[in-house]
């Protein structure tokens, strides 16, 4: 970590500009943040960025392969795969552990996913991080690969909403206004003109759906989705007027298949310097410790069913054990000084640029993405209106850009 903007942004660091901070995010959009926000970014070296940037190209590019598309065949769920696939998935996210080995810090891949992350709120969180913390110099940067906020704002646009009209374009979601990343979905609305929709808001004739807006019908082209199976599963309450399951006249972003084919199903069959052992509970060899790994649900969400202490009698009462996981344990480096001389841990999410007819862009980085000049983020369009002590914290992640 670059040890010079640690020690003067802990210098000029006090509650009141993290409130600051908390205020911007709050009250900027519709919906307020309903996660705890880190107090602190974290600054990267270039080295850092660069072994970091690699790790993630690394997994990314073993997902195109041909042996990986006959591993994620099993990959869908019994019942629950959805018509008219795409040939590719138009998100990839990677999730890092910051961990040591010796005297460096390595990443550590944890999960992987082909779902959308928070890619309204990234920006808005960079802006409010730049406004509540003067000290963070403007040639620091979140996006690794260089991108522009305009250059990457039409890449969301053109991806989600492609050449359909912003209103014939939905972000689907269960109760959006009830969801933990609302936050997201009101920033998306600013920054792309398409509003967030519940599933059961939705009316369907024939292949065709349709929501209500601006006390109109107006149908559906495009769905930007957000609605993630298990807790669709866990709901019998909900009434849906469609099936994901029919063959619909439109266009998922992204697929859903894609939620399970590029998963903590994928791991087993990642192997590079950056990851670690992992294994589907029923494969899992006699001649391994059980006590070296955690027990993972393989598409649950948020943390949700994972169990840190399994033993093999639990996993021979498995009902399933083909949708479970073991994966080895990781232990989190704790690196990062704070203003009461403790040390932090830290998860770093990495997002490639959006996937477009089965080519990738580079990847970059953190949960916002922001051009590396003066003045070409200065939030003008928001002003209209860390895994810490077992704790999930929403923290910026910054590089420098003129290295």
């Amino acid at each position: 970590m670059d040890p010079q903007l640690r020690a003067a942004f802990n210098a000029e660091f006090t509650p009141g500009k993290y409130a600051a901070l908390v205020r911007c995010v709050n009250e900027t959009e519709k919906w307020p943040a309903d996660f705890r926000i880190s107090e602190t970014p974290i600054f990267l070296t270039r080295e850092f960025t660069d072994e970091v940037t690699r790790a993630a190209n690394e997994i990314i590019a073993l997902t195109r392969t041909p042996e990986f598309a006959k591993h994620a065949t099993s990959s869908v769920p019994k019942g629950l795969a959805v018509p008219n696939e795409s040939e590719h998935p138009n998100f990839h996210v990677v999730d890092f552990a910051i961990c040591a080995e010796g005297d460096r810090l390595v990443p550590r891949l944890i999960e992987l996913q082909a779902f959308p992350s928070l890619f309204g709120f990234q920006l808005l969180l960079l802006h409010c991080v730049r406004k509540a913390y003067p000290v963070i110099p403007r040639n620091w940067t979140s996006a690794f690969g260089g991108i522009k906020d305009e250059a990457y704002l039409n890449l969301l646009r053109r991806t989600i909403i492609a050449d359909s009209a912003p209103e014939n374009v939905i972000l689907l979601e269960i109760e959006p206004e009830k969801q933990k990343t609302r936050v997201d979905f009101a920033a998306t609305e600013t920054l792309l003109g398409i509003r967030p929709v519940c599933v059961t808001k939705i009316k369907r004739r024939g292949r065709q759906l349709f929501y209500d807006r601006d006390w109109r019908e107006v149908r559906i082209e495009r769905i930007y989705n957000r609605v993630i199976f298990d807790e669709l599963i866990h709901r019998p309450d909900l009434d849906l007027p469609f099936r994901f399951q029919d063959d619909l006249d439109v266009t998922w972003v992204g697929h859903p298949n894609w939620y399970f084919r590029i998963s903590k199903h994928s791991l087993p069959f990642l192997k590079t310097e950056h990851t670690s052992p992992a294994f589907l509970a029923n494969e899992f060899p006699a001649d391994e410790n059980i006590n070296n790994y955690v027990l993972k649900p393989l598409y649950s969400f948020a943390g949700h069913g994972v169990d840190m202490e399994p033993t093999r009698e639990k996993i021979a009462a498995l009902e399933n054990p083909h949708e479970w996981i073991l994966q080895k344990k990781i232990e989190y480096a704790p690196f990062v000084p704070t203003v009461d001389s403790q040390k932090s841990k830290a998860e770093i999410r990495m997002t490639d640029d959006v996937c477009m007819a089965g080519q990738r862009s580079r990847s970059h980085s953190g949960e916002q993405c922001c051009p590396d000049e003066p003045g070409q983020n200065d939030g003008r369009r928001f002003q209209h209106r860390q895994n810490l002590g077992g704790r999930k914290y929403r923290a910026a992640r910054l590089t420098r850009a003129d290295r």
